[in-house]
């Protein structure tokens, strides 16, 4: 039967999933309320049923906190990318250097935040999610304040590598708490919430971006993003509890860490949801890189116009997250949801290939936004519940199977982004060509490795 999901602190005991085929079946005990927070005395995130009315609403405040402080963490890299692309152009001039060497540096970020996560991971499934969070995020205001004084493109290239290493801990930790906290479908619906959340970012982030070049130069992004940082530290050290308990951390090293993500890639449907997704954020990614120079040097737009454009198509991706969440997830399985949204990526990107390749002939901006805003909007189908599949398949590795969704979606997005520059900033088809590739192989991995038909009624979500 279909699991319903719900919180873990409402129930006492909740059957371990396996990752893989002989994986051990036995029951992991996850206490009450009081185990989402190794500290007794610290505030509960979730209120279990027949709470009095005071302790149940302390119970909901702290959940509230506790969403609010997760959407932060996953909002940091798209702050970190997204408040930067209206400024890129600036940046070429600026440093004397190609624009394919200026996207390197936003190739660098990514490239970081995938590496980072696979070292974040582990670590916060041997020492707790809280400290290896905390100094991922010190590290990460550290990186930030020197990238505003980087005088090259390559030293801005090194430093925006290790602010993507830092800023890792933010993702992987925020993953692996959800997992921590909650199963089944409310994990699917706390997944499109805090694409609700982290969504503002990309909505607000080149807006803000492009209002600080009216009075500064690209480097006072940099500080804006510096002082980000430390206020979310600072809210981390504050409320953000421990939510794994000693008693269900692993005490291996190295050994003990690649044993289980090994084990995590054995399973085929966990990989085939992660190599998905990772697919899906390529698309992403590549409109994400691309769209400055596409918006601003091919059709004209201005940095301002460019930004009202890009939080559109953020806001579309917002809303069809939060129908996912608030509508779909537990009246339509997750994986025909999934297959739907990774339907429309396919044929937004194939739309905008043949605009831009001028098989309409000479199209404006407007055809080629409105394309870009189904495809962005699809997004909020697939991403949430690539990454609900995929965890909903783990034990007490959340903090590995967080790190290996993490790192391969930022890396194959690391390997799509220069190729959208590859024939200069005159043409949008690279862009195009790449989307369709990567949404086209995203669907064959969920058909061939996930195989949703031939797990009907047998775990939840699926068809």
């Amino acid at each position: 039967m279909p699991d319903s999901g719900g919180s873990r602190a409402q129930r006492a005991h909740i059957p371990a999933t396996g990752i893989g085929a002989g994986a051990d079946d036995r029951t992991i005990p996850h206490g009450d309320a009081g185990a989402l927070s190794v500290d007794p005395a610290a505030p509960q995130v979730t209120a279990p049923a027949g709470l009095p009315g005071p302790a149940a609403k302390t119970a909901r405040r702290t959940g509230l906190l506790v969403t609010m402080v997760l959407g932060g963490l996953t909002a940091l890299p798209p702050l970190s990318m997204d408040m930067y692309l209206p400024a890129l152009p600036a940046v070429t001039d600026s440093l004397r250097a190609p624009a394919a060497t200026v996207q390197l540096t936003l190739t660098a970020c990514l490239a970081g935040m995938a590496l980072g996560q696979l070292v974040v991971g582990p670590m916060s499934d041997r020492w707790g999610r809280r400290r290896p969070l905390l100094l991922g995020m010190v590290v990460y205001v550290i990186a930030t304040a020197i990238c505003a004084l980087a005088p090259t493109a390559e030293l801005l290239i090194g430093f925006r590598l290790l602010q993507g290493l830092a800023g890792a801990a933010g993702i992987v930790i925020a993953r692996a708490v959800v997992r921590d906290l909650y199963d089944g479908v409310e994990m699917a619906r706390f997944f499109s919430t805090l694409m609700l959340i982290s969504g503002v970012a990309p909505v607000i982030a080149p807006v803000i971006g492009g209002q600080v070049l009216r009075i500064t130069d690209w480097r006072g992004i940099f500080v804006v993003l510096t002082a980000v940082g430390v206020v979310l530290t600072l809210v981390v050290w504050k409320w953000l509890h421990e939510t794994l308990p000693p008693a269900d951390r692993h005490t291996g090293g190295v050994a003990d860490a690649l044993r289980t993500m090994r084990g995590l890639l054995a399973d085929r449907v966990f990989t085939g949801y992660m190599v998905a997704g990772g697919l899906a954020f390529a698309v992403l990614f590549a409109y994400i890189a691309a769209s400055p120079f596409v918006v601003q040097e091919i059709y004209g737009a201005s940095p301002q116009t460019f930004s009202l454009l890009f939080g559109l198509n953020s806001i579309g991706l917002i809303t069809v997250g939060q129908i996912n969440g608030k509508l779909l997830v537990g009246r339509i399985s997750l994986d025909r949801v999934l297959g739907v949204g990774l339907a429309v990526i396919v044929l937004a990107a194939v739309a905008l290939l043949l605009m831009t390749a001028g098989v309409f002939g000479e199209v404006g901006l407007v055809p080629v936004a409105a394309g870009l805003f189904v495809l962005m909007s699809a997004m909020g189908l697939a991403m949430p519940n690539t990454n609900a599949q995929a965890l909903m398949r783990t034990k007490h590795a959340a903090g590995s199977a967080s790190a290996l969704l993490g790192t391969s979606s930022f890396l194959i997005g690391a390997v799509a982004s220069p190729l959208v520059g590859i024939a200069g900033e005159d043409t949008a088809v690279p862009m195009a060509v790449v989307q369709v590739v990567c949404a086209v192989a995203a669907v064959a991995c969920f058909l061939l490795l996930c195989r949703p038909w031939q797990r009907a009624g047998r775990e939840a979500g699926g068809l």
